[in-house]
């Protein structure tokens, strides 16, 4: 299995510590509002890495933190938290407020088949795991105080900017335009550990530097290393937490532990809308919410997201959601039609020369298959294998068997997609049943023999019967789920 590690810039075979246990780290939430889509984006990528690696066999201890105190509403170390922005705005409490957008995440994971990682922690509930590690930090000279707080002083971090590939010197220098003007901070890009509190704060702790709440970024450092060790086999996020939130955490956890944290570094690329960014200014910031109320199923989102590769960014429109919705639905029908089959042994061969020649079809399927998901997570190649299986040749219960075997990957509900699926054709059949109702029984035995024909296709047959049907007055127009027949 090979997967893309973005502190090299290259794919890597993957080689976890134990090859019993993967140790996952995943930047989760801050739960002062709902997910939008673009979050969803990066956890549907976060499951496809969760699903795929279960299926080449590795048990996995996952751990995704809830930011629920300290992201301030810059990543930069300015405003105020957005936790305490959005309590005062709705007049509740931080802890209200956290509580009611976790539950609403969790819930969007479930509608979307996003498996829950193993473990779940909350950032007020490790406080002081992060107090310990900052005083550790100061201890061995990269915190500093000052009249705001606790700060890592990134000078004493050469490597600072090897994951985003920022030079030091600009960063010391304050080149970036995302640092902020501190004048009591040693270097401009210096971060926050530690915040002080002022009395009006609501979310604070005792601490050696005072009341107050800890930096975004020590969190996952310091539920990272509790759950997991010094060393990750891989981190994920989006690309929006590179150059500041990874690349922070990258400084405060090899200063104190001294070495590699980290062995593969992953993230997913931006979810486009409209081909620009989302912005609550534009009034774009769809969640899973906005999805159902506009008609569409979480699922027929998923199935959008897993024809994009997570590296690459993806448009979302509404008109690509509804071509996405539609395929997924076609996708049912196919396999319902298989599943209504009987079972056939498929003995072609893969014709012509090149990895699968020369392989039975559904062999090389599987082959296929496995060969897209593990090269880096491939799943749009991986659903090209899924619908060449189910174009291929007749209706065969092998067929319908061999696809659903693949839906620990794709999560997209195939068993429960042609269970609806059938449910509508029945639907279908009852409404096209009561139209043909007072169709006289000579045209309706006229209708039966010419579908005979179609089926053997004795087509000369079936069009000489269509014609006659006409000369009596009626039309036959062929639906999916049958013939209706109306009077002329």
């Amino acid at each position: 299995m090979k997967i893309y590690n973005t502190l090299s810039r290259r794919k890597e075979e993957f080689k976890p510590q134990d090859p019993d246990e993967v140790k996952i780290y995943s930047c989760g939430p801050t739960v002062y509002s709902f997910a939008h889509i673009g979050n969803m984006r990066t956890y549907i990528f976060m499951d496809s890495l969760r699903r795929v690696l279960k299926r080449e066999g590795f048990h996995l201890k996952h751990v995704m933190n809830v930011t629920d105190v300290g992201h301030l509403t810059s990543d930069a170390d300015e405003g105020e938290d957005k936790m305490e922005k959005a309590a005062r705005k709705a007049q509740k409490s931080p802890w209200e407020i956290a509580d009611f957008y976790a539950k609403a995440f969790f819930r969007d994971l479930e509608r979307l088949n996003i498996d829950r990682p193993e473990i779940i922690a909350k950032a007020t509930e490790h406080i002081d795991g992060m107090i310990e590690y900052v005083e550790q930090l100061c201890e061995k000279g990269y915190g500093y105080e000052t009249s705001d707080g606790i700060y890592f002083d990134i000078s004493k971090f050469p490597e600072y900017g090897k994951l985003s590939r920022a030079k030091l010197d600009e960063q010391l220098a304050g080149g970036s335009d995302r640092v902020a003007v501190n004048d009591e901070k040693r270097n401009p890009a210096d971060f926050a550990l530690w915040k002080k509190a002022p009395k009006e704060h609501i979310m604070q702790w005792p601490s050696p530097w005072g009341m107050g709440y800890p930096g975004w970024h020590i969190e996952c450092s310091e539920m990272s290393r509790e759950y997991l060790g010094d060393l990750l086999d891989i981190h994920t996020g989006g690309v929006d937490h590179i150059p500041i939130h990874h690349e922070n955490e990258i400084a405060q956890s090899e200063a104190l532990i001294g070495k590699k944290t980290v062995n593969y570094w992953m993230h997913g690329e931006f979810l486009l809308v409209d081909g620009g960014k989302m912005s609550k200014s534009l009034g774009n910031t769809y969640t899973v919410d906005t999805l159902i109320e506009r008609g569409f199923s979480p699922l027929a989102f998923r199935y959008f997201c897993l024809n994009g590769h997570y590296r690459n960014k993806l448009n979302f429109t509404w008109e690509a959601l509804e071509a996405a919705k539609t395929a997924l639905g076609r996708l049912y029908d196919l396999l319902l039609t298989h599943k209504e089959a009987p079972y056939v042994e498929i003995t072609d061969v893969v014709p012509g020369e090149g990895r699968y020649s020369d392989m039975n079809v559904m062999d090389a399927w599987q082959k296929e298959f496995e060969y897209a998901i593990s090269d880096d997570l491939n799943i749009p190649l991986a659903m090209s294998v899924v619908w060449k299986a189910l174009r291929y040749g007749t209706p065969n219960r092998k067929i319908y068997d061999f696809v659903v075997s693949l839906d620990d990957v794709l999560g997209l509900d195939l068993e429960k997609g042609t269970l609806m699926a059938a449910e509508k054709k029945q639907k279908e059949q009852e409404q096209a049943s009561e139209v043909n109702a007072d169709i006289p029984e000579e045209i309706l035995k006229l209708s039966e023999e010419r579908m005979a024909a179609k089926k053997e296709k004795r087509y000369g047959d079936a069009d000489a019967i269509r014609s006659r049907i006409a000369e009596l007055g009626y039309k036959v127009t062929d639906t999916k789920n049958g013939p209706v027949i109306t009077k002329e």
